[in-house]
């Protein structure tokens, strides 16, 4: 005896704080990879994008002047028209202008990646398993991440049983076996091997899984049974 488990199942949650703008997936609904699930009100975010943008295009133009400058400077120097000192200041202007761009640019950087960050996009071609997030709810971003959507991978299921001590053994990972669900059956591979034993009404035994691709919607906890070799 067996019972049926999402295959590849996982919580998402935006790594940004904000309010939500939109959910365009119901439970139930199948999503490419890639596709967008939720958005945040992205416009705090387009702002600082916008901001940053900004301080980068203005600290490019005084790096520019401060490479003018200094070549200017060295120029004087070598014509020893002006002191060490004079050039070394020069030198000191043009790096930290440099530093101010660098430091503009990484901003712009995170702040480009908080936009991408403010819509949840589905990591692989799934099945979505829950939707726990409604438009004009608040998403704060702190130790616990609060999930918004729960995904399972498509097209895959898992049957997980139990099998004595005195079978284990004799089972691999890669084994090819058969799940029955009603009265379909389908080809499967055992997936995963427990190490531990747990509790079991007949005494100790091992957790084994068994992963098939069903093509059919299936759900969570339904009964199945696995034919072993």
């Amino acid at each position: 005896p067996a019972t049926l488990q999402w295959s590849q199942r996982v919580e998402l949650s935006p790594r940004v704080s904000g309010i939500v703008r939109e959910v365009g997936v119901n439970a139930g609904d199948r999503v490419q990879k890639g596709r967008s699930l939720l958005t945040l009100d992205a416009a705090p975010y387009q702002a600082r994008v916008a901001e940053s943008r900004a301080a980068v295009a203005r600290f490019t133009e005084e790096t520019a002047e401060a490479r003018r400058d200094l070549a200017r400077t060295q120029e004087l120097y070598d014509r020893t028209v002006i002191s060490t000192s004079e050039l070394d200041q020069a030198r000191l202007r043009q790096a930290r202008a440099k530093a101010q761009l660098d430091g503009a640019q990484a901003r712009l950087a995170r702040e480009r990646q908080d936009l991408t960050d403010s819509a949840l996009r589905a990591p692989f071609d799934a099945v979505v398993v829950a939707r726990l997030a409604e438009p004009g709810q608040h998403v704060a971003v702190g130790l616990q991440p609060q999930p918004l959507l729960i995904l399972a991978k498509a097209g895959e299921m898992v049957a997980r049983f139990r099998v004595s001590a005195d079978r284990i053994g004799s089972l691999k990972a890669g084994q090819a076996v058969s799940v029955l669900v009603g009265q379909q059956e389908f080809p499967a591979i055992l997936k995963y091997l427990g190490l531990e034993p747990v509790a079991d009404k007949s005494g100790s035994a091992y957790e084994v899984e068994a992963v098939f691709a069903a093509k059919e919607l299936m759900r969570a906890g339904m009964a199945a049974t696995v034919k072993l070799p």
